[in-house]
């Protein structure tokens, strides 16, 4: 995810460059070079300085992104005070995540945090340049892959529909034609750039999906609503700091340390991994864990990841998550993998939609791939015993070996059918199997003639994920969630 917003990001600068150099936007070259260098070198360094005065390990990548948000929400210039308040917006922002926070959670966007600290001083002031007709195309395609790949697109419409809908009305009220009224929101406004790249920061946003929609549409009402305290203008990034502020009433206030207890070999591919809170955790079966892991050298995919929750809620003591140990692993993962017993980790979020349905009265339908599991074992381990819920399990796997949680799933009394190409042997009683190398609509179809009657929830590898989704909803499902593992 970092990757892909600092690809993004900097894509989006080398538009605006070349854009300069045709005169399509009214800023020269050479200030846009000057300001992005600054923003960068001052955000990189002062985050490191910061994070070691803390005695934590920086994020680089988190504070490059930072600085190109900065870049693109300061107005360019050659100017030394100009210059000098875009590297102090830099300093404020890398601040913010260390001393805005709480427990080990920043409350803040960190670059609307050091936005609206500048613009507080009266030293410079944003201008959101980016949103310029020139750069709208580049924006809302850079827009798009990151909230598709955040699963955020309906957030950031959201936010886009009403805050655009807010602007034309107050443009029309105002005397302004039809067509400029409505076009100018798009093209005149930072609202496509700012739905992509600031509403969807992870950490300041709530935890469940109709906080997130409802965050959205009150951020984006006070982005298109013009107001003052006394003579200080409210920018846009004064919106994002107030929702991110409620977001955090609703959510994980505070970070948790957990203490490694156990790591487990699951299947020949896959580690379990069980810790102790330090308090008891709230969450709901089938939700996610976003833990942070410093160590040494850590390779562009970062320092955080997030884990569905494999025990429930109401397992006693400790908490449990699971993960696939490729060949190849990520450093966050070969850390992990060689974490000692009595490890502290930090958890920094708890969050997800992929629940069951609340009537238990609806019949479901489970679909898995490898590690995709572990939602499910959540939501299984905690049906009551003898619930007789209307519950189908399809899990594909690649051998008997790599069933993970049997006695989860033998427990449960739902119907479970395993997929594979392998032959599987020693299973429980009552359980079936298909073979075949994936699930896909034949399968469905055969297992699940009812499907049509059913909510359909598919987790695993992402093209597995949007494969049975779709075959899901070409048999007419009666509603399909999705919950995708990307890997590490």
């Amino acid at each position: 995810m970092y990757r892909l917003l600092l690809s993004c990001a900097a894509g989006l600068a080398a538009v605006a460059l070349a854009c300069s150099l045709v005169d399509a936007i009214p800023y020269a070259p050479r200030a846009l070079v000057l300001s992005l260098a600054v923003a960068l070198v001052a955000s990189y360094a002062s985050n490191r300085v910061i994070a070691a005065m803390f005695g934590v390990v920086p994020h680089s990548e988190s504070s490059l992104i930072t600085g190109f948000l900065l870049f693109f929400v300061f107005p360019p210039s050659t100017q030394l005070v100009p210059v000098l308040g875009i590297a102090l917006a830099a300093l404020l922002a890398s601040g913010s995540k260390y001393i805005l926070a709480v427990r080990g959670r920043h409350l803040f966007n960190p670059a609307a945090a050091g936005a609206f600290l500048l613009t507080v001083t009266g030293f410079y002031y944003s201008g959101w340049w980016v949103g310029t007709p020139a750069l709208l195309p580049f924006a809302l395609i850079a827009a798009l892959l990151v909230l598709s790949r955040t699963s955020r697109l309906r957030m950031g419409a959201v936010f886009v529909v009403v805050s655009c809908s807010i602007m034309v009305a107050r443009s029309l009220a105002g005397g302004l034609d039809l067509v400029p009224a409505l076009t100018w929101p798009l093209t005149s406004s930072p609202a496509v750039f700012f739905a992509g790249f600031m509403l969807s920061e992870p950490l300041t946003q709530p935890p469940v999906r109709w906080q997130q929609l409802t965050y959205a549409g009150l951020v984006g009402v006070l982005f298109s609503t013009p107001a003052h305290l006394g003579g200080f203008y409210l920018a846009p990034e004064s919106a994002l700091l107030v929702g991110n502020g409620l977001a955090f009433l609703v959510g994980q206030r505070r970070a948790i340390e957990l203490t490694l207890q156990r790591r487990t070999e699951l299947t020949p591919t896959t580690n379990e991994y069980a810790f102790r809170p330090t308090r008891r955790l709230s969450f709901q079966p089938g939700q996610y864990m976003e833990i942070t892991l410093p160590h040494r050298s850590p390779d562009s995919r970062g320092l955080r990841r997030v884990f569905s929750i494999a025990s429930a809620p109401n397992e006693a003591g400790l908490v449990r998550i699971a993960t696939k140990v490729p060949a190849r692993a990520s450093t966050f993962k070969q850390t992990l993998d060689h974490l000692p017993e009595g490890s502290v980790v930090t958890a920094t979020s708890i969050a997800g939609d992929f629940l069951l349905p609340r009537d238990s009265t609806v019949p479901v339908l489970l679909v898995a791939g490898g590690i995709g599991i572990t939602p499910f074992v959540s939501q299984l381990a905690e049906l009551p015993a003898g619930s007789g819920r209307d519950i189908v399990l399809l899990y594909s796997v690649a051998s008997r070996a790599e069933v993970g949680y049997v006695d989860v799933l033998r427990d449960s009394a739902v119907r479970v059918v395993l997929v594979s190409k392998a032959e599987l042997t020693q299973l429980p009683d009552h359980w079936a199997t298909v073979h075949g190398s994936r699930v896909d609509e034949r399968v469905l179809a055969d297992v699940v003639p009812d499907i049509a009657r059913r909510v359909v929830l598919v987790s695993g590898p992402p093209a597995m994920v949007e494969g049975v989704g779709a075959a899901a909803r070409d048999l007419g499902a009666r509603r399909v969630e999705t919950d995708a593992f990307s890997g590490y």
